[in-house]
């Protein structure tokens, strides 16, 4: 086969399309997903796209905002109970905030002799516990909508009695909703998460273009769906009028995955919840609905959470992932990136994951550090380009 790939020719025609918009000053898009920010880097795209236009990472990263307390919470019933505790594997390395010399992650407690299992599936859980009638397995279950819909799915099955559950799932929308109410969003336009979507329908964006007139687009991962609703967002802009605009539509629908969201309202409830070095966030959490109380984790570990440790809640000291989770600086800004905190010894969250702006941008040839505040769309990107 000779010539471009279809996917290639589709970008080219979105980047023709994006530079020929006559934008009236430079426009700032936050890109909530981090999946979303893994193809943006790898494919190098900020490069690619004209000077004035900045895309922002945002707060897509389950890892990243995962309550310390629930870390701290698992990495002590790991260690203090005979259980076998089981999460996805990107939570093995996140730090919680301990003296020094003490246990600080999952993987560290299952090199101290911990029961700790790595699972990609909530079903693997529900093997673990069937597999041993005899033993209590905790399932340590973090994660935005896209992983909270299969958790709700396994639920709804007969679960087996010796399986708890360490629920610290989140909400995407919330964020948004709080960075916009702040005052100070650091951002013009914005690119929904595509999975969400598809999973809650686009129907939850619409806020963003009704109470704040900002542009919207939702987007797929390859990059001439985020091209696509890159150029929907500046057109936006240079046209003057907002919509929220489906970029995505071949997996995302009006009113999302109804059997998935009827699974959601029926096992978990909505709460306010906190995010790590962030704060609580009103209606951003789920929680097991009464009906699956005896499958609750929290009650009976409730000893293991101590809250009034020493900086509890939130990042390490000299941590900026909370300020790169909100968009406020690139992660080449923070002090540590590059220096204490790299991937194979992270100190921040937003290292561990790959869906953490910190891990993403080191994978693609950020690797030094620099001071500053977010100053242009080109930091941290020469390797991508």
């Amino acid at each position: 086969m000779t010539g471009a790939a279809p996917g290639t020719t589709a970008a080219r025609h979105w980047l023709e399309r994006i530079r020929g918009l006559a934008l009236p000053g430079p426009v700032k898009v936050m890109n909530v997903c981090g999946g979303h920010e893994r193809s943006i880097a790898h494919a190098g795209l900020r490069s690619l796209l004209p000077e004035g236009v900045e895309l922002i990472p945002g707060p897509g990263c389950p890892v990243c905002v995962c309550p310390e307390e629930d870390v701290y919470a698992a990495i002590r019933i790991a260690l203090d109970r005979d259980v076998t505790l089981a999460t996805f594997g990107d939570m093995l390395r996140v730090p919680a905030n301990v003296g020094k010399g003490e246990v600080r992650s999952l993987e560290q407690a299952r090199a101290a002799g911990a029961d700790v299992r790595a699972i990609a599936s909530p079903l693997e859980a529900v093997a673990i516990a069937e597999a041993e009638p005899g033993r209590t397995v905790v399932f340590f279950a973090a994660g935005f909508e896209t992983t909270m819909a299969p958790v709700a799915a396994m639920l709804r099955q007969r679960l087996p009695a010796n399986l708890l559950l360490l629920l610290s799932g989140r909400r995407t929308w919330p964020a948004v909703a709080m960075l916009l109410a702040s005052g100070r969003p650091g951002f013009d336009a914005l690119i929904a998460p595509g999975h969400v979507s598809t999973v809650m329908g686009p129907e939850e964006w619409s806020f963003v273009v009704e109470r704040h007139a900002i542009p919207c687009a939702i987007a797929g991962f390859s990059a001439d769906s985020l091209l696509a609703a890159v150029y929907s967002t500046l057109r936006q802009v240079a046209e003057g009028r907002v919509f929220l605009d489906n970029c995505y539509a071949g997996a995302v629908r009006p009113g999302g995955n109804r059997a998935a969201r009827r699974h959601l309202g029926e096992t978990m409830r909505v709460v306010d919840a906190p995010w790590r070095g962030i704060g609580t966030i009103p209606a951003s959490g789920y929680a097991l609905s009464s009906a699956y109380a005896a499958h609750d984790a929290r009650p009976a570990f409730a000893a293991e959470a101590e809250e009034g440790r020493k900086r509890a809640g939130e990042m390490p000291p000299g941590c900026a992932c909370a300020e790169v989770v909100l968009g406020r600086i690139y992660p080449t800004a923070c002090p540590l990136y590059g220096s204490a905190c790299v991937p194979r010894n992270p100190v921040g969250p937003c290292m561990v994951s790959d869906e953490g702006a910190c891990r993403i941008w080191w994978s693609t040839g950020a690797c030094e550090g620099r001071a500053g505040r977010r100053t242009g769309r080109r930091t941290g990107e020469a390797a991508a380009a």
